[in-house]
C-alpha cells in the first residue's frame, strides 16, 4: 500500500507545483521557499542532530510553543527543527521563537524527499504534534532507528472512520510510532482499535490547556479597545472559513437592529480570504474597514475585518465577547481555550469534532454557548453583550476549566525522557 500511495504522491508533483502557482496569486507566500517543501534547503551543522518537531498550521504551533519551551528548558543544549505546512504557521513560529530553533517547510511526503531531509537535519527523534501521520516519514523515521512521538494526539470519530478504511498502511504508520501521548481516553482508544499497540499508548491530557498569555498582551489591548471604540459592545468571530462569513454577518445585521453601535471583528483563519470576506461586508451594506490599512474606527463603523497575522489573541483580550469559528460549517471547530484564557465568554457552532473533549468541558461547565444556525447566533450575542455579569461568569468558568485541566506538558515532557535526549 506504501508503494502505491508513493507513486500516485509523484504522479501528483505537477499538480502541487500548480496548486502552490495557484495559491501563491492569493498569498504570496505559497510561491516562495518552495525547495524546502523539496528538501533541497540548506540545513547549517548547528541545527543537527537535535530533535525535529512538525507543527503542520497555527493550530498546532500554538499548542506547540509551551512544549517546545519547557524541552528546551530541560535540554538547552539540543536543537530544535521545526516544521510546518502552511505560511501562517510558519508566522507563528517565527514570532514565538524567532532564531532560537530551525525553522522550514516540511518535505512532502515522497520517499527520496524524506530521505534527503532526513539526511540533512539527522535527527535524534521526531515529535509529531496531534493526528500528523505521513506513511514515508514515518517508514523513513523506522528505518533509520529514529524514535517517533505522537504528542497531543488526537483522532475524531470521524478521522477514525477515514484511517479504518486504509487498515494496512494505518497499521504500518502506528507501528512505526514509539509513543503516542493521547489527549483523552476516547482519542487513546480509537489509536488502539486503529492498531496502535496499547504498550505505546498513554493518555496525558492536552497540552492547549498549557496555553501561555504574554505578560504585555492586556497593555496592548487596552490601546486597540480605544482603537476600536471604549463605550460600544463588541463582538469578533475568530478563525472564520468559507461558507460561514456570510452567516456571521447576517447576525450582526440582526444585532444592529438591537444594538446599533455595535461592533464585529471578523478574522478570517486563512490570509487568502481577507480581502474576499472585506468585500462581502461592504456588500451586504456594512460600513466596513480593514485592520490592516490603519483606517481610523468611527462611531459609524460596523465591521472590521482582522486581516494581519498573529493578532487574534490581541483581539480576543480586547472585546466583550468571542464567537470562535469553523464550527457553524462543517469544519470542526476551532480552540475556545483562547478566549477562555483571558477570561472572555465565549459561543460555539454545531460543529466541534477536532476539539469534542475540550467543547464538552466548556460547554458542561457554562463556560461557552452552543448555537446551530445564524439566528441562534444574532440572538446569543445580543443577550451576552446586553448582559456583562453573565459575560463575566463565563469567562472565570473557562478559566477555570483551564486550571483545572492543567498537567500534560509536564507529561509529554516525561515521555521524552525514553529518547534520551540529554
Amino acid at each position: 500500500m506504501r508503494y502505491i500511495y508513493s507513486f500516485i504522491c509523484y504522479l501528483a508533483v505537477p499538480f502541487v507545483f500548480l496548486r502552490l502557482w495557484l495559491r501563491s496569486r492569493r498569498a504570496k507566500d505559497y510561491g516562495q521557499r518552495w525547495q524546502e517543501r523539496f528538501a533541497y534547503q540548506a540545513v547549517p551543522r548547528e541545527w543537527q542532530h537535535g530533535l525535529w518537531v512538525h507543527a503542520v498550521s497555527v493550530g498546532e504551533v500554538l499548542a506547540a510553543v509551551p512544549l517546545v519551551k519547557a524541552i528546551r528548558q530541560q535540554y538547552p543544549e539540543l536543537p530544535v527543527v521545526i516544521t510546518t505546512m502552511t505560511p501562517t504557521g510558519s508566522a507563528r513560529v517565527k514570532a514565538n521563537f524567532a532564531d532560537s530553533v530551525y525553522h522550514c517547510y516540511v518535505p512532502y511526503d515522497l520517499p527520496s524527499t524524506v530521505a534527503r531531509f532526513l539526511r540533512k537535519i539527522k535527527p535524534r527523534a521526531l515529535m509529531l504534534l496531534e493526528t500528523e501521520l505521513w506513511p514515508n516519514i514515518l517508514h523513513q523515521c523506522r528505518r533509520k532507528k529514529i524514535p517517533v512521538m505522537l504528542a497531543n494526539a488526537r483522532l475524531s470519530d470521524k478521522s477514525y472512520c477515514g484511517y479504518a478504511k486504509f487498515p494496512g498502511i494505518t497499521r504500518q504508520m502506528l507501528s512505526a510510532i514509539t509513543i503516542l501521548a493521547a489527549h483523552a481516553k476516547a482519542d487513546a482508544e480509537r489509536f488502539i482499535k486503529l492498531g496502535m499497540p496499547e504498550e505505546r499508548v498513554t493518555v496525558t491530557g492536552s497540552i492547549k490547556f498549557e496555553l501561555k498569555i504574554p505578560a504585555s498582551i492586556f497593555e496592548k489591548a487596552e490601546v486597540l479597545r480605544k482603537l476600536l471604540g471604549e463605550d460600544r459592545p463588541i463582538w469578533i468571530a475568530g478563525s472564520t472559513h468559507e461558507g460561514e462569513d456570510e452567516l456571521i454577518l447576517a447576525a450582526h445585521e440582526k444585532v444592529l437592529k438591537v444594538l446599533p453601535n455595535a461592533l464585529l471583528v471578523i478574522s478570517p483563519r486563512h490570509p487568502e480570504r481577507f480581502n474576499d470576506v472585506f468585500q462581502m461586508s461592504q456588500k451586504a451594506g456594512f460600513k466596513t474597514i480593514k485592520r490592516s490599512t490603519n483606517d481610523v474606527c468611527t462611531a459609524d463603523t460596523q465591521v472590521m475585518i482582522c486581516d494581519t497575522m498573529g493578532e487574534l489573541l490581541l483581539f480576543y483580550a480586547a472585546i466583550d465577547l468571542a464567537f470562535v469559528g469553523g464550527s457553524l460549517v462543517n469544519h470542526g471547530g476551532h480552540n475556545l481555550l483562547e478566549p477562555a484564557s483571558l477570561g472572555i465568554a465565549s459561543i460555539t457552532g454545531f460543529s466541534n469534532f477536532n476539539f469534542t473533549d475540550i467543547s464538552e468541558l466548556m460547554i458542561a461547565a457554562q463556560a461557552t454557548a452552543k448555537i446551530h444556525n445564524s439566528d441562534e447566533l444574532a440572538d446569543k450575542v445580543i443577550h451576552l453583550l446586553q448582559n456583562s455579569n453573565e459575560r463575566f461568569e463565563m469567562g472565570e468558568r473557562g478559566r477555570r476549566v483551564i486550571d483545572e485541566n492543567k498537567g500534560a506538558l509536564g507529561a509529554h515532557v516525561v515521555l521524552l525522557e525514553a529518547f534520551k535526549l540529554g
